[in-house]
């Protein structure tokens, strides 16, 4: 890693300045950007897109209280996100508003009821179990902690959450090389390593840095998906030999 970073750090010769006053200013600035063209940028000022986005939140509110739901913290949060949204009229006007309101750590508030969601709806429907089965059912006792790697790397996209997947994956696992009689170590090994490999295009982790520096997730995601590649050989490799 020092070596890849060292060899994308060339040609760079002057280092990302941040000083205060931009960062007060940083809302203003990203609005300056808005006649961008990008696919990812005219979906995160589309109207129809915040407001799809909130009739599905409030049909699943409506949904959960017909069947008997009860008032609690998680449906609060949660009528609170697509209500704004909503209001806001599309993502990136909503994002601004919660970015003034609570800098530096907008991106983890926001982020984080999504991927819960994300890991309810992968969990619930048996989703992330098929396909951890389906990874193992490819294993042997050699392979199995390479395997085992490579399906964890897979699915923390979906459930970014090391103790939410491993509840998910953790028991197929175990099963797993227990039937094969490979090294139970290895597997978790194997496992942990995927978990923490694909997060390098999930930087959720970086949010907040990111937040002081004056960055966004896109500044930094090319360094980080060569890191990524390159490590995944390197794990791989050794975890089959």
């Amino acid at each position: 890693m020092p070596i890849v970073c060292g060899l994308m750090m060339r040609g760079i010769k002057d280092p990302v300045t941040v000083k205060a006053d931009q960062l007060e200013d940083a809302p203003a600035a990203e609005r300056a950007h808005d006649e961008q063209t990008r696919p990812a940028e005219r979906l995160e000022q589309s109207k129809w897109l915040a407001w799809i986005s909130a009739a599905l939140g409030f049909a699943a509110v409506l949904a959960y209280a017909f069947t008997g739901g009860g008032l609690n913290l998680n449906i609060v949060i949660f009528v609170l996100i697509f209500l704004g949204l909503a209001l806001h009229g599309s993502p990136k006007a909503f994002l601004e508003t919660l970015d003034e309101a609570v800098r530096g750590v907008a991106g983890v508030l926001i982020q984080f009821p999504f991927y819960a969601g994300i890991m309810g709806m992968m969990s619930a429907s048996g989703l992330a179990a098929e396909l951890a089965n389906g990874f193992v059912s490819i294993s042997t006792a050699h392979t199995l902690p390479f395997i085992s790697f490579l399906s964890a790397g897979f699915i923390n996209i979906f459930i970014p959450s090391g103790g939410g997947q491993w509840a998910v994956q953790g028991p197929i696992l175990i099963e797993a090389a227990q039937s094969l009689n490979a090294d139970i170590g290895n597997v978790i090994t194997g496992f942990a390593w995927g978990d923490a490999w694909t997060n390098m295009i999930q930087p959720f982790w970086a949010l907040p840095a990111l937040a002081i520096a004056g960055l966004k997730a896109r500044d930094i995601m090319g360094f980080c998906v060569v890191i990524m590649l390159v490590t995944g050989v390197a794990i791989g490799a050794l975890l089959l030999i």
